[in-house]
């Protein structure tokens, strides 16, 4: 059986609604925890390839906010990497894998969607 990946942080408001939604649903997921587990480059080249750096770049949340003015006008795909290499908790979450696609965020009719629920 296929499992669903889910990665993120465990304290993540996000995260724990999207963590619900599946167990509520029934469906089974491995948790992959940035702050355990890390993300690794090749990981985040391939989210990269697939979905852009700008999908995964949380320009919206804490981590964001508490950089400085300079580094957030001036970036750009290559230091946008190396931010999300040494903080990923700057990546939107969560990031979903399931059956070889990739999807970010979420929202209850999206996942409902994904899983045919």
């Amino acid at each position: 059986m296929t499992r669903a990946t889910l990665y993120g942080i465990p304290n993540c408001d996000t995260m724990k609604k999207a963590r619900a939604w599946l167990a509520e649903h029934g469906i089974e997921y491995v948790f992959h925890d940035y702050k355990q587990q890390g993300l690794d480059r090749p990981r985040l080249n391939a989210w990269i390839a697939e979905l852009g750096w700008q999908t995964l770049l949380n320009t919206r949340g804490m981590m964001w906010r508490r950089l400085p003015q300079k580094t957030r006008d001036a970036i750009d795909e290559a230091s946008a990497i190396t931010l999300m290499l040494d903080t990923p908790s700057i990546v939107k979450r969560p990031v979903l894998e399931w059956r070889g696609k990739l999807y970010v965020g979420f929202k209850p009719d999206q996942y409902a969607a994904i899983f045919g629920a």
